[in-house]
């Protein structure tokens, strides 16, 4: 128990922790042998609803303020078949967590997760793939709160991460714990145990009010809504009326056979008429289908405005490019779902495996993933910038020098950022009339 107690300090558990719960855990015998006749499925099957109202909506909200945000996470993963809310959101989590990551820490442990030179891939990666890492920050983009499972693996040292269904996932207030409903029925969460992960970038305290469930939710229905009336106006009005006029002095039978060789009407029909027969097409000049048209455009805006912060650009070229996701995506919400992944990759996955494989002792100032969030064009003004910083340096030490006066290299490097050490640089070469200068006076002083 000694490394679990270590991770909830990195967590920050406080003393008002719930109280351990009676409840089965996953490593309980009766909970294994459920999973095993699941074939080793955790999670029960999903619900899936495919018409959604506003009422709905309202009753989620009331609901999610309970602890119970199933219709919410139902309600996104409807919204997920949205091609545009699929593509922005894809590209604030699964290009997220395809930018280089940067490991800090005990040398041994980050060289054990990073590649090698005999390795294709690194044991982070095998740990954690990118895919499920991608679902479970866009379940903290859009429900505040995420879950996942470490599951041991035979034949290496390592677990597994797996994301699990987020409307499985619910919340008793009077005990501060969440729940997980699973196939051997209730389980209680324990973040940091070495099997539980709770992603909570929505904070601790009702997590699903940050979550961008609401809005995504209100867009996806209006715009669902607008589609369906968009078709139903194009199935009644797209295709024209055909109108038979007949003579006023024609029978009732000449009558009925026109009306028959209308009804007929194909492709290539001929019509052969005498004076006093005609035959119409009345077309629909209304432009009702203009308002559905618009309402859908306002909602592909909403999904882009709460999901990048801006309005982007959703038709560029071929690919994906690690700078590309900061064109899309604000910079400031790129590094908040960073942030908040790699505060729970930190606290609740790497430790238990380093505790694992290093021991204990080993857990604090182990080792620490983030993500470079870096702008590829703020890299080269970087690099840049050093480089006339390290000219200007050069230039006034040798324009000062020949007034005797020596530059403050030193506050020159605290004024614009310059990462240096303590050690005392090497003399710096001065030109030869630069060195020449000072000669040159103690000889007219002298004189």
């Amino acid at each position: 128990m000694g490394w679990k107690t270590t991770i909830a300090a990195l967590l920050g558990i406080s003393a008002y922790s719930p109280a351990p719960s009676q409840l089965p855990g996953l490593d309980d015998p009766g909970v294994e042998r459920a999973r095993a006749s699941m074939g080793g499925q955790l999670q029960a099957y999903p619900v899936s609803r495919t018409r959604w109202y506003l009422a709905d909506l309202e009753s989620a909200t009331h609901a999610a303020n309970t602890g119970q945000i199933a219709q919410a996470a139902q309600l996104m993963d409807a919204a997920s078949a949205d091609g545009v809310l699929a593509g922005v959101l894809s590209t604030r989590t699964g290009g997220l967590v395809r930018l280089p990551k940067r490991f800090r820490g005990k040398p041994e442990i980050v060289e054990a997760l990073e590649v090698g030179h005999e390795q294709t891939r690194s044991v982070f990666d095998e740990m954690v793939p990118a895919t499920e890492l991608a679902l479970l920050a866009g379940d903290g983009v859009k429900l505040g709160v995420g879950v996942g499972e470490l599951v041991p693996v035979e034949g290496r040292d390592f677990p597994l991460f797996v994301r699990l269904d987020p409307q499985f996932l619910f919340y008793i207030w009077t005990e501060n714990r969440w729940y997980f409903r699973s196939v051997a029925g209730l389980l209680p969460i324990t973040p940091g145990d070495g099997r539980w992960v709770l992603h909570c970038p929505g904070g601790r305290i009702s997590p699903w009010k940050a979550g961008l469930w609401r809005a995504l939710g209100r867009a996806y229905i209006r715009k669902d809504h607008a589609l369906m009336h968009r078709d139903n106006w194009e199935a009644k009005l797209a295709n024209p009326a055909r109108v038979a006029v007949a003579p006023a002095g024609a029978t009732e039978e000449a009558r009925r056979g026109f009306f028959a060789r209308l009804m007929a009407w194909g492709v290539n029909t001929v019509f052969s008429l005498t004076p006093g027969w005609d035959v119409k097409l009345i077309e629909s000049n209304g432009r009702g289908y203009e308002s559905f048209c618009k309402t859908i455009a306002e909602q592909n805006n909403e999904f882009v405005i709460a999901v990048a912060g801006q309005t982007v650009t959703t038709d560029g070229g071929a690919g994906f490019s690690n700078a590309d996701i900061h064109k899309s995506i604000r910079a400031d919400l790129i590094k908040e779902t960073a942030d908040g992944l790699a505060y729970t990759v930190n606290t609740q996955i790497l430790p238990a495996w380093i505790a694992a494989r290093f021991g204990e002792d080993a857990i604090e100032g182990g080792c620490a993933l983030e993500w470079d969030v870096t702008p590829s064009k703020d890299r080269n003004s970087e690099a840049s910038a050093l480089v006339s910083i390290a000219s200007a340096i050069t230039t006034l030490t040798a324009a000062l020098g020949v007034h005797g006066i020596a530059l403050d290299a030193a506050a020159m490097c605290t004024r614009f950022g310059v990462p240096v050490t303590t050690a005392a640089p090497a003399p710096l070469a001065l030109p030869a009339a630069a060195e020449a200068a000072p000669a040159a006076r103690r000889l007219q002083v002298a004189a």
